[in-house]
């Protein structure tokens, strides 16, 4: 491990979510020690997105139980730097348990500020009180009015990205997915930092990483259980049970070399290239999942430089 970042290790909460409550909180009071970030060279609004109607193909394949509960207007946190021209739908982490629009006020103005693209950042519904498909169709229904409301954003709607973090990131992933099946808005890149791609927990790092920092194989079956509830997994779940990535927006993909994601997350950037999807691949070494909010790391500022910068690139006319 990185040492800069093992002296952290005994600050980072032991989280095991059987308790999401708890867990909330303790989630929130760790963001709430992160140095506040510059806000001075944007405009910040918060926002509520209206939830559209679902059409007859979006409800394929979606649960049809009494447990799956009504939509509502989606939170939404909108950071404009000066003469941002493209954008991102940015999804927090949290396991879909935990996190909303505060948590992720640090990362997201940070991804804004280096990056020069507005960044909408989307409080979806958690798990286990909302469970899938609650959180993607929130993410979806601000996609699309994003692209819907470019001119009112003053953005150009060919320049629209999707991104996130841990469960955001996977979140990110399905939403790329559905807009392509249903012909939904266009999606210029996808930014998926560490993302919680697969349900199955099969390969190497999903199996062996038991003990490894903040994430590790009881804390990933535990947020798989409350995302999915009674539901079987599907790729709009979990992306990596798509068979067919054909298609879709090009990619960065970061990793963490201790995270149960590691694995997953490498094979479905190869899985990408395969199928003709550009990608650009970061595997992080000495790393662990979250670990960039160690900021004063040397390994995560360069962490979080490439996630602007590839951005800032993705979106460039």
């Amino acid at each position: 491990m990185d040492p800069e970042l093992e002296a952290f290790i005994p600050l980072f909460p032991r989280a095991d979510l059987t308790d999401p409550v708890t867990e909330r909180k303790n989630f929130a009071d760790l963001a709430a020690k992160l140095p506040p970030p510059d806000t001075a060279g944007m405009e910040i609004e918060d926002r509520t997105v209206p939830f559209p109607e679902l059409s007859a193909s979006s409800q394929q394949g979606r649960p049809q139980s009494p447990d799956v509960d009504v939509a509502v207007d989606v939170p939404v946190r909108i950071y404009r730097p000066h003469q941002a021209q493209g954008a991102i739908v940015w999804l927090h982490g949290g396991g879909f348990v935990m996190g909303d629009l505060d948590t992720e006020h640090p990362w997201a103005t940070r991804i804004a500020e280096s990056s020069g693209a507005m960044v909408i950042s989307v409080g979806y519904r958690l798990a286990p009180e909302h469970p899938f498909p609650a959180a993607l169709d929130d993410a979806y229904a601000v996609l699309t009015w994003t692209a819907e409301h470019a001119a009112e954003l003053g953005i150009d709607p060919a320049r629209i990205a999707v991104g996130g973090h841990s469960a955001g990131g996977g979140l990110a992933a399905a939403i790329a997915l559905r807009a392509r099946d249903e012909q939904g808005p266009p999606i210029r890149y996808q930014l998926l930092n560490q993302p919680g791609l697969d349900d199955r927990q099969e390969t190497w790092s999903a199996r062996h990483f038991t003990d490894t920092p903040w994430m590790n194989h009881d804390k990933v079956t535990a947020i798989w259980r409350h995302y999915l509830g009674s539901t079987p997994a599907t790729p709009y779940a979990a992306p990596a049970r798509a068979t067919d990535l054909s298609g879709l927006p090009p990619a960065y993909i970061a990793t963490a070399e201790l995270c149960p994601n590691r694995d997953e997350d490498l094979a479905y950037a190869q899985r990408l290239l395969q199928a003709g999807v550009s990608v650009e691949l970061h595997q992080w070494p000495g790393t662990f999942h979250g670990s960039q909010a160690i900021l004063s790391a040397e390994v995560s500022q360069r962490q979080i430089a490439e996630l602007a910068a590839a951005l800032r690139r993705a979106l460039a006319a």
